[in-house]
């Protein structure tokens, strides 16, 4: 496995893509309102996207047919834009991917579409506070292994299932490269497999089930949903191992 170590001006230039999403993520979670269809959600980030020169890199990756994944209530993850109206007490997850000169960024959230209940608020909390824990805890030396084992634990220990099948991932110079992330383990071995370095880039993004972790794709061959049918939620950044730390590059600097 050959995990890229980008130097000082390659993270520079992710930075900037992935400031991008950082901005476009926070414009849309002070635009988006009930009454909006998904596919008004999908163009008001691509206008956005547009206006700070930023290509919307899911566009066509992989067939996917739209800028953004609008990930509505059930849907945890690549969820197509479509005719939907949001309405109040609806969740809805913000995927956004973006590539600028060559390098790319990636990030997501899940947002509350106006007042919604208690349960949700700590469903959409258990991705972000996981995302946030593991953001906290990664350190040079430590195996990818354990760093998935640690986010499995945290989402467990909120009572909570993470999404199988589908994980983070490396990110550089093309959207998706290793290592492969995901937030459960299988192997019993957590020692083993490849160590985080200095100069690594990826992508972490803990996806929530409620009550079964396995996946089901519905029809449309993207949105994707867990086995319990039940709202999941999604949260996702870009980090860049520094001085033996993970440091934030899809957030906007102050």
């Amino acid at each position: 496995m050959a995990i890229p170590l980008r130097k000082t001006n390659e993270i520079e230039k992710l930075r900037t893509a992935n400031i991008a999403v950082a901005k476009t993520l926070n414009y849309l979670a002070q635009n988006v309102k009930a009454g909006m269809t998904l596919k008004e959600v999908d163009a008001l980030g691509e206008e956005f996207l547009d206006n700070l020169n930023a290509r919307p890199s899911f566009k066509g990756l992989y067939g996917f047919p739209n800028a953004i994944c609008t990930s509505l209530n059930e849907v945890i993850i690549h969820g197509i834009p479509s005719d939907v109206v949001l309405k109040e007490g609806d969740i809805l997850g913000i995927d956004i991917g973006t590539e600028i000169d060559g390098w790319y960024g990636d990030a997501a959230i899940t947002m509350p579409i106006g007042k919604i209940s208690k349960e949700d608020e700590e469903l959409i909390a258990c991705a972000k506070d996981a995302l946030y824990y593991a953001i906290d805890i990664i350190r040079e030396g430590m195996r990818f292994k354990e760093l998935s084992k640690e986010i499995e634990n945290f989402i467990v220990s909120r009572g909570y299932q993470p999404l199988v099948r589908f994980c983070g991932h490396g990110i550089g110079r093309k959207p998706h490269c290793e290592p492969e992330i995901p937030n459960y383990v299988d192997a019993p071995n957590v020692k083993s497999g490849p160590k985080i370095k200095n100069g690594m880039v990826f992508c972490l993004e803990p996806m929530v089930c409620q009550k079964g972790r396995e996946p089901i794709i519905l029809d449309n061959d993207w949105d994707v949903v867990s086995e319990d049918r039940l709202r999941g939620s999604h949260y996702e950044h870009t980090v860049a191992v520094i001085d033996g730390k993970a440091v934030i590059l899809s957030k906007v600097q102050e």
